[in-house]
């Protein structure tokens, strides 16, 4: 299989008008089809359905998201929602996400006050922090038949055995998950002894009310109905594309499990991949009607990712990418990453450029290592063309050894990765402070550079700044008193830069003096003779 990349930038800067000029990818299928009638509109994209859901909920502000793909049937499905809605319900259509298309745009949504978003095209499935989510896959065809036939000539052989008990997991990417039921039948026809899990998904989301109360963390469960809100405190199950599939299969005492997982290569599948590399997966393709195993096709890039959680190992400055403003919990995520680093005396910057590119994050150089929160589809980036390494939350936890070590295992939901912060939180904090002082000053060994390292420390082991000997410099007034100033970790960066900014002249140069400026616009400013021929 042809793992597919992780998101990187093309170039390290473009000019200004390729923004505007810019051709999107658009991948031909059915659901953008010049040949769709109304009939067909309404099936595909559910109108019915979202016109219900709209109106049992009695939202007055709608907002429609779309993918750069589905662009092209924006307009005829809010015509055909305005005509089956009432006068007093608005609706927008919002495109242009602020970060990934996969998950719903709150930041756009806030800006019309929107009581609800119909999220159309591939999703996550992240559950929300603030506004209830109505999901419309649409609806890709899917040769059931075929794809039992593939799937049975690639991995039958391991459920020949009747007395074998097996389990079968099926997997859809969100626009076969309306071929769920059929093919689970077609299944139990073809192996009546294996026993079928295939989940359904839900496309109606309501934040909890640990969410919208800014309680303490709760995690949410995006595929629970949203007419039963779960409990503050209560974890009714796990969220996003990251479904607990292991843990599925491991309540099951069984001899022999596969994942079966229908839809093409895309990022999506190759994060699957990655979130259970100790899975024996097979990926059935509805447009190529092939399947194929994937059994140990992530491994390359699990050694890509190890690689980078080594060159964090050997970073004492790192940023906090905001790479979402509406994944729930994505705040409490942060904060626990704060928590970590400061215990694990590193410094630590909390930065939001919107959707990231090499030129971007050039701008802070003094940032040794980026740690990227985002959604599940949008957290492992392909840093090869950046300056500094990107990593993931969970990378994090390994490289500052937060009760964590590679195993292989990769996790890249938020629920998981905060259930146990509060064990660590206490082990922190029954710590000895002292126990590890003698320890402070000894250098670790790099595996990037292959040699001893000293790292700077940034804080004590209880998480309270106070600056090395080497940090600080010493000022003394015109009273004589003696102060001591510690020098940040950016001071520290510029301080050791070769050019460090034009030259100041301060005291040397007179000061300037105030003149008019011109006025008008830039066609036509009024001290300018705009004349033919002048």
């Amino acid at each position: 299989m042809s793992v597919a990349q992780p998101p990187a930038s093309g170039a390290f800067s473009t000019a200004g008008e390729d923004a505007i000029t810019r051709t999107v990818e658009i991948n031909s299928s059915e659901l953008t089809s010049d040949r769709i009638t109304d009939d067909d509109l309404d099936d595909l994209f559910e109108i019915a359905e979202t016109v219900q859901a709209i109106k049992e909920a009695n939202y007055k502000q709608i907002a429609l998201q779309f993918p750069d793909e589905l662009l092209g049937v924006s307009v005829p499905i809010y015509i055909r929602l305005k005509q089956l809605l009432s006068d007093d319900r608005d609706v927008y259509v919002l495109a242009d996400t602020t970060y990934g298309s996969c998950c719903v745009d709150e930041v756009a949504a806030a800006h019309i006050d929107a009581d609800v978003v119909v999220h159309y095209g591939h999703a996550c499935l992240s559950p929300t922090s603030r506004l209830p989510a109505i999901y419309v896959f649409g609806k890709r065809d899917l040769d059931v038949a075929d794809c039992v036939v593939q799937f049975s000539n690639t991995a039958g052989h391991h459920f020949e055995n009747p007395n074998t008990k097996s389990v079968l997991l099926v997997k859809t990417d969100v626009s076969y998950a309306h071929h769920i039921d059929a093919l689970r039948a077609a299944l139990e026809r073809q192996f009546p002894s294996v026993e079928i899990i295939a989940p359904a998904t839900r496309r109606r989301y309501t934040p909890p009310l640990a969410a919208s109360t800014q309680a303490p963390y709760a995690p949410a469960d995006p595929e629970q109905p949203s007419e039963s809100l779960p409990s503050p405190g209560v974890k009714p199950g796990s969220s996003a594309t990251a479904q607990t599939t292991e843990v599925e299969i491991k309540d099951h005492s069984v001899e022999h499990s596969i994942i079966l997982y229908i839809g093409g290569e895309s990022l999506g599948l190759t994060n699957f991949l990655l979130t259970h590399s100790q899975s024996e997966v097979v990926s059935y393709d509805p447009q190529s009607r092939s399947a194929r195993n994937e059994t140990g096709s992530v491994n390359k890039l699990l050694m890509r990712r190890y690689a980078t959680i080594q060159k964090a190992r050997d970073a004492d400055v790192f940023g906090i990418l905001v790479g979402t403003l509406g994944v729930a919990s994505y705040i409490h995520l942060m904060a626990h990453l704060r928590r970590i680093l400061s215990k694990a005396q590193k410094k630590c910057y909390t930065i939001s450029v919107g959707k990231l590119n090499p030129a971007k994050l050039a701008n802070f150089m003094e940032i040794e290592c980026f740690v990227l929160v985002a959604c599940p589809e949008n957290s492992v980036i392909d840093s090869r063309e950046f300056y500094r390494p990107i990593i993931t939350p969970f990378e994090l936890e390994v490289a500052l050894g937060q009760d964590r070590s590679w195993t292989g295992e990769y996790i890249l939901d938020f629920d998981h990765i905060l259930k146990n912060q509060g064990n660590q939180e206490q082990e922190i904090q029954e710590r000895d402070p002292n126990e590890d002082e003698d320890d402070s000053d000894r250098p670790s060994f790099s595996l990037i550079t292959g040699t001893y390292r000293h790292a700077k420390r940034y804080g004590d082991l209880r998480g309270n700044y106070i600056p090395t000997p080497n940090a600080f410099i010493s000022l003394r007034n015109n009273e004589g008193t003696l102060s001591q100033v510690s020098t940040s970790a950016a001071g520290e960066f510029l301080h050791g830069r070769s050019f460090q900014g034009l030259e100041q002249r301060l005291g040397q140069d007179a000061p300037s003096v105030l003149e008019q400026g011109r006025s008008g616009i830039a066609k036509g400013y009024q001290d300018v003779d705009h004349s033919p021929g002048s």
